[in-house]
């Protein structure tokens, strides 16, 4: 099954992904002072947005129990990962272990490094290093 019609795209990319905050005073500290997040607005004390590139993070308090669990990973790309690494440690952030080694491809190789966000939400870092390959 196609997701186009004769000429058009019916989805154009990931507009919002929404994040679950229990805490959202603490979940907007976190995104904002220690990530570096370009804070949108927050209209309710329930939602908070935040600026990804063009693609927007909501922090939402859960309003049913349906909704209370632990979001997707979000996956941030950085360019020097050991650099976003320390500077991220150094604020605050809680790290489950150093940048790794991912995969080693003909061309790149893919490191990671995970984290917690103030909400128990699982994060990482990801950089895609060029190697002298293909």
């Amino acid at each position: 099954m196609s997701l186009t019609t004769e000429n058009t795209r019916l989805l154009t990319g990931i507009g919002q992904v929404s994040m679950r905050a229990r805490d959202l005073d603490r979940a907007v500290r976190f995104y904002r002072d220690i990530l570096g997040l370009d804070f949108l607005f927050g209209p309710s004390g329930q939602l908070a947005f935040f600026d990804c590139q063009g693609i927007r993070l909501m922090l939402s308090v859960p309003e049913s129990e349906e909704f209370d669990h632990p979001g997707s990973v979000l996956y941030f790309n950085v360019s020097n990962i050991s650099e976003a690494y320390e500077t991220l440690r150094s604020k605050g952030a809680s790290f489950r272990a150093e940048p790794h080694l991912i995969a080693k491809l003909p061309d790149r190789e893919v490191w990671m490094a995970f984290f917690d966000d103030s909400e128990g939400n699982l994060l990482a870092l990801m950089s895609e290093l060029k190697t002298g390959g293909a």
